[in-house]
């Protein structure tokens, strides 16, 4: 049997050791609660890593990076943060917000709003579990949350977290509508756009040389999503945004990897609300998303 060398100190038992060789692996946050991440499956329940939710961590924490020092600066002089997280999901940006920032802060509510009945209904289980009593959940649309009037008139922070195709516009909608103070927003699935340049695919090359940049499906497709964005910072830009594009992650952990991070800064750029509806009108766009940009200021 194998004696202490060192009697006055105790030897790491293996939960501890495999506790910290988790920790490591994972490059967790100071604080960062071992027990939040197994009841998400990103650990299993014997503390070892769940691979297929690894990636997912790494992105989350990522975005962390991006968002702490917007929350350290809006928690100032003992604000009480609201932040409305869209397209919640299972919330893992949610639960991983409040656990390192909002828990200690002990002030401050997130609201996950998802579409999704069960999940909202599991996320709302386990922060009672957890005793994260300033998280709401709420089973409803992007759209339908701005309406909602039992919400705050004002949000400080709206982030969406790969929400699907027109979410990501209904989250910017909502941000506008509440007067959000930033928005920090990870596109995905965008579809909408790529449809209307379909429909009218024939026209538009007989009538331009750039249609050329979508007759083929996958480029209309390419060309959709990234037009898509460019238009919806042109929209932020114009509704008093100071906007940053910049990526996420590395590209090898996943394609949907473009953020988007707006502070309100109250100066509307005129020349981006103009740019916008020249760029609708190239694209032959203008009547299709009519729709999608209803606090684009006016051209007179």
């Amino acid at each position: 049997m194998k004696k202490n060398k060192n009697p006055g100190k105790a030897a790491p038992t293996s939960t501890s050791k495999g506790a910290q060789d988790v920790a490591a692996q994972l490059d967790l946050k100071p604080g960062q609660s071992l027990e939040l991440l197994k009841a998400l499956h990103i650990l299993t329940r014997d503390g070892r890593i769940n691979q297929d939710s690894r990636r997912k961590l790494k992105q989350v924490y990522h975005l962390y990076q991006f968002i702490q020092p917007i929350l350290e600066e809006l928690s100032a002089n003992e604000h009480a943060v609201t932040l409305a997280d869209h397209g919640a999901g299972k919330s893992y940006l949610g639960f991983i917000l409040y656990d390192l920032f909002f828990k200690a802060l002990g002030r401050g509510t997130i609201y996950g709003i998802e579409t999704r009945a069960p999940l909202v209904e599991a996320s709302r289980q386990l922060a009672d579990e957890l005793g994260f009593t300033r998280m709401q959940f709420l089973n409803m649309s992007v759209a339908e949350s701005t309406q909602a009037d039992f919400m705050p008139a004002q949000f400080d922070i709206v982030t969406a977290l790969h929400a699907c195709d027109t979410a990501t516009d209904d989250a910017i909608a909502f941000g506008l509508e509440k007067k959000a103070r930033a928005l920090v927003l990870v596109p995905c699935c965008q579809a909408e756009l790529a449809a209307a340049m379909r429909q009218n695919k024939a026209l538009q090359l007989a009538r331009t040389p750039l249609a050329e940049l979508w007759r083929h499906p996958i480029h209309t497709r390419e060309i959709g999503s990234h037009l898509t964005n460019v238009l919806r910072c042109l929209y932020l830009e114009a509704n008093g945004y100071q906007v940053t594009v910049t990526e996420l992650v590395g590209w090898e952990h996943s394609m949907k990897n473009e953020l988007i991070i707006a502070r309100y800064n109250g100066q509307k750029k005129r020349s981006a609300a103009q740019r916008l509806r020249e760029l609708l009108a190239e694209f032959g766009l203008t009547e299709a998303l009519a729709h999608r940009y209803p606090a684009l200021p006016s051209s007179e």
